[in-house]
């Protein structure tokens, strides 16, 4: 008897989210907890540390991400997260509520510290 084929992982490209990618690489490694405690400061920390445009195109880059995963669970979801898109840190709900509440006032800043 045949193996099932593995589960696919919703039709999506690492490719069309590279800020997205480099940003979860970058900050969402093992030890994001220890370094951060938390995903939410991991995206304060990228903000202070980020130019506009970089915080601009991990925000448009994310929003796209959410909507595109919008239905999915979060098992899904973090599949794509720790696979293409490279994080090491599974994300819940609340978190990614959090990260998108952080963008959005990263946003606002005026540049890096």
């Amino acid at each position: 008897m045949n193996a099932p084929p593995p589960k696919k992982v919703l039709d999506f490209s690492a490719a069309d989210y590279p800020a997205l990618r480099s940003f979860l690489r970058g900050y969402f490694h093992q030890e994001m907890k220890d370094e951060y405690g938390s995903a939410e400061e991991a995206v304060r920390e990228f903000c202070a540390a980020a130019s506009p445009e970089e915080r601009a195109d991990v925000a448009e880059e994310w929003s796209r991400f959410i909507d595109q995963t919008k239905g999915k669970s979060l098992a899904e979801i973090n599949r794509i997260l720790t696979g293409p898109l490279g994080s090491s840190q599974l994300l819940t709900s609340e978190e990614m509520q959090a990260i998108t509440t952080a963008l959005a006032r990263g946003l606002r800043k005026r540049g890096p510290d």
